[in-house]
């Protein structure tokens, strides 16, 4: 686990994109910071372009929806999470 973290760590670009009460957001940016990734965090609920850009890129209206170097992860779970950094 602690290389898969470490290579999360190198990545280019993290992005967030979530809404202010999102549970499944909330978990999503503690994990990142817990594992010290750092991360652009955009919310979609104050900026409807930026949800614009989320659907176009995840197909999809759920948050959170991550995005490292351009590779999309949007069904979030903490194990699919770890799965798809261990990807990048």
């Amino acid at each position: 686990m602690l290389d898969e973290i470490s290579q999360a760590k190198t990545m280019k670009s993290v992005k967030l994109y979530s809404k202010q009460l999102c549970g499944w957001c909330q978990e999503a940016k503690a994990y990142l910071k817990q594992h010290n990734i750092p991360f652009e965090s955009i919310d979609v609920g104050a900026d409807p372009a930026a949800y614009a850009e989320m659907q176009k890129l995840s197909g999809q209206t759920y948050v959170p929806v991550i995005v490292v170097d351009g590779k999309v992860l949007a069904d979030f779970d903490v194990a699919a999470l770890e799965k798809f950094l261990a990807q990048q």
